[in-house]
């Protein structure tokens, strides 16, 4: 029964982190298609949205199931909850890749971006998709330092969501009102990302330590 016990608790971390890989493809996709104007690329990220969906309705129920059967307590406890909202997270994140993708499909056969921001929003991408990346080894590892350290790769993407905006603000700006509403779209998408990446990095932190991140002292870490 202990070993049957352990094998759920381990088949939802597995579920997190193919999730967590998952989503993270599908924003890398959802760039290409984006910047290629890829419709057929566009539909498959759309279509894989619903596998998104049914892996956290499963770990839900296995989650609960656990919940209702073994009554966890203390770090198994901690790892229950935390993985429902960490699930919470990763579907989001597939539903932003999806939106992503849905620009795409709507601009089809033009490019949603125009040339003098496809530089920008190519590394916006790139770095969603890293991120998410990040978080999914994490929630292999159980490596705190790495999750504490996806938090400050984040800022890059902050710095990357301005520059968009500072670019919009330009007076040189001549691509008109669609394409401007598009590109704030694309970068809050792009942003709210990685924050969810940045989220999930940090309630692995609190499986791991029973500590938020912002509560962590150096004895903690040690």
């Amino acid at each position: 029964m202990r070993e049957t016990y352990h094998e759920e608790l381990n088949s939802i971390s597995d579920g997190l982190a193919e999730m967590a890989n998952l989503v993270g493809s599908a924003m890398g996709l959802a760039t290409a298609a984006l910047l290629d104007a890829d419709l057929q690329l566009a539909e498959s990220v759309i279509s894989t949205d619903a596998k998104v969906d049914d892996l956290q309705r499963d770990l839900e129920n296995r989650a609960i199931t656990v919940l209702a059967r073994q009554q966890p307590v203390a770090t198994d406890l901690r790892l229950v909850v935390t993985s429902l909202r960490m699930s919470a997270d990763l579907e989001r994140s597939g539903d932003l890749a999806e939106h992503v993708a849905k620009l795409a499909r709507m601009r089809y056969p033009q490019r949603a971006v125009p040339r003098d921001l496809r530089r920008t929003i190519l590394e916006m991408g790139q770095l969603a998709q890293r991120l998410m990346a990040q978080a999914a080894e994490a929630i292999i590892t159980h490596d705190v330092a790495a999750a504490l350290q996806l938090e400050k790769d984040d800022d890059r993407m902050d710095e990357l969501h301005r520059m968009t905006f500072q670019h919009l603000m330009d007076e040189q700006w001549h691509h008109g009102v669609e394409t401007a509403v598009d590109v704030t779209l694309i970068g809050r998408y792009y942003e709210r990302f990685a924050d969810h990446a940045v989220s999930v990095a940090r309630r692995v932190v609190y499986l791991v330590t029973g500590e938020h991140a912002d509560e962590l002292t150096p004895e903690t870490l040690a």
